[in-house]
C-alpha cells in the first residue's frame, strides 16, 4: 500500500526519447526516470504516473510526475541521487510531498507549450531538437493575427488527430500568439526565429502541432484567415486535420500550473 505521495519537477530534451510514457521495445522519459528510481531506492516498491503524454521527441522546460511510495524520504537526498544517476539530458530540478488528495492528472489545470520555428535558408543542424525550419518564405504578420482567432472557446475537432467517437472537442485557449523568438536562443540559431505560445487547461491529441501546421500553412498562403475561423466552428464538416501535423522536435512544454 503506497502511503507517501510526491511531485517530481523535472526538465528534459526529448530529441532521443520516444515520449514520456513507458511502451515495449523504445526509449522514453518514464523508463528512464524509473530505472533511476530503481537505482536511487534501490527496490521496485513504487509508481510514476505522469502529468501529459508527451510525443517522441519533443522536450520539456517543466514537466512533472507523482511518485508513490510506501515509505517516507529525505527529500533533498532524491533530487541529488536522482541527478547523479540520471543521464544529461533529464534533470529533477523539485521535488515535493504531497497527499491522496492529490490527482497529478486531475490537478494540472494549465499548460504552456511552446513552438519554435524558422524560415528561408536551412537552419544549422545543431537546431535539430529546438526547431522547426520552414524552408519556403512565410507571412509572419498574417500568422500573428490567425494564431490571436484561437484564443477562447471553440470546437477543435478539426485540431485532433485520429478523433475517437467519446472525445470532448470544446476546448478553452487562454494564450495564444506568435512572436519573435528571445526566450531560446544560441549563437547556432537562425537570425530570426520566432515562437508559437498557446495556453490551455487541456489539449486534444496533437492539438498544438496541429495548430502550429495550420499557421504555417497560412503562412505560405495555402490557408486564409477566414478558413481558420470556420474550422473552429462546431457546423464545420471540413477534412480532419486542417494543418498538417507540425514536426514534434520544434514543441517544448514549457510551464505546467498545478491546482495545489
Amino acid at each position: 500500500m503506497h502511503k507517501f505521495y510526491y511531485i517530481i519537477h523535472l526538465q528534459f530534451l526529448g530529441f532521443r526519447y520516444h515520449g514520456w510514457q513507458k511502451q515495449p521495445g523504445v526509449k522514453t522519459i518514464q523508463h528512464m526516470l524509473d530505472r533511476t528510481f530503481i537505482t536511487v531506492l534501490g527496490h521496485e516498491n513504487f509508481k510514476t504516473l505522469g502529468t501529459s503524454r508527451t510525443d517522441a521527441m519533443v522536450s520539456a522546460n517543466h514537466h512533472a510526475c507523482e511518485l508513490f511510495l510506501s515509505e517516507e524520504i529525505d527529500i533533498e537526498k532524491l533530487v541529488f541521487d536522482l541527478n547523479q544517476n540520471l543521464p544529461q539530458d533529464i534533470k529533477v530540478t523539485k521535488v515535493e510531498q504531497t497527499d491522496s488528495s492529490f490527482n497529478i492528472i486531475n490537478d494540472s489545470k494549465e499548460k504552456e507549450y511552446h513552438y519554435y520555428f524558422s524560415f528561408g535558408e536551412k537552419a544549422h543542424p545543431f537546431c535539430a531538437p529546438f526547431m522547426t525550419n520552414i524552408k519556403n518564405n512565410l507571412n509572419i504578420e498574417m500568422m500573428k493575427e490567425s494564431a490571436l482567432l484561437f484564443q477562447g472557446e471553440h470546437f477543435f475537432k478539426r485540431y485532433c488527430y485520429r478523433p475517437q467517437n467519446k472525445t470532448h472537442f470544446v476546448r478553452s485557449i487562454s494564450q495564444c500568439y506568435i512572436k519573435e523568438n528571445d526566450i531560446l536562443t544560441a549563437n547556432f540559431f537562425p537570425k530570426n526565429s520566432y515562437v508559437l505560445v498557446v495556453k490551455g487547461s487541456g489539449f486534444l491529441h496533437h492539438q498544438v502541432r496541429i495548430m502550429a501546421g495550420a499557421l504555417i500553412k497560412v503562412g505560405l498562403g495555402e490557408l486564409s484567415k477566414e478558413d481558420i475561423i470556420e474550422s473552429l466552428k462546431e457546423t464545420n464538416e471540413g477534412d480532419y486535420p486542417i494543418g498538417f501535423v507540425a514536426p514534434s522536435s520544434g514543441l517544448i512544454l514549457n510551464q505546467i500550473n498545478f491546482n495545489l
